[in-house]
C-alpha cells in the first residue's frame, strides 16, 4: 500500500470559508484526521467522542465532528466524519471521507479515482 499527498479543503459549513490542507491519502486509514487547532479555528464543533487504539496499543479518546470537506478535483463539498487530531499530527484523508466524496484510492498508480459503486442485486429463486 502506497501513500501520497493530496490537498483537501475543510470548512465548518457549506458556505465556507474553506481552509486548504495537505493530507496523506492511502488505503489503510478508515477515518480522516485533521489537527484540532485547524478544525476549531474554522468553527467546527465536536459532536461526539470515540476511543481509538494507537500503534503501540494505547487507548485514547478523540473528539469527532462533521465538517464539510472537498477533495482535490471535486467541486462539491460533502459532510464527513473527521477526527480532531493532535495539533502536531499529519492530516490524513480516510476511506470514509473518500467514499462520501465519490472517490477511492488507486493503489497501483497512487492517485484518487472515481469510486466504483455497486448496486445490491436481489436474486429470487424460482419455486419448483
Amino acid at each position: 500500500m502506497g501513500t501520497f499527498n493530496v490537498t483537501i479543503e475543510v470548512a465548518a459549513g457549506p458556505d465556507g470559508p474553506f481552509e486548504p490542507i495537505d493530507a496523506i491519502a492511502g488505503t489503510g486509514q478508515m477515518y480522516s484526521f485533521v489537527p484540532s487547532s485547524i478544525l476549531r479555528g474554522l468553527g467546527v464543533e465536536p459532536t461526539d467522542r470515540r476511543t481509538f487504539v494507537t500503534p503501540d496499543g494505547e487507548r485514547v479518546g478523540r473528539d469527532i465532528g462533521w465538517p464539510m470537506v472537498r477533495v482535490e478535483g471535486i467541486e462539491r463539498a460533502h459532510p464527513s466524519l473527521v477526527v480532531f487530531g493532535d495539533d502536531d499530527s499529519e492530516p490524513l484523508l480516510g476511506r470514509l471521507t473518500l467514499t462520501m466524496c465519490g472517490l477511492e484510492v488507486d493503489p497501483e498508480r497512487d492517485e484518487l479515482v472515481p469510486l466504483t459503486a455497486y448496486l445490491p442485486g436481489i436474486q429470487v429463486e424460482a419455486s419448483a
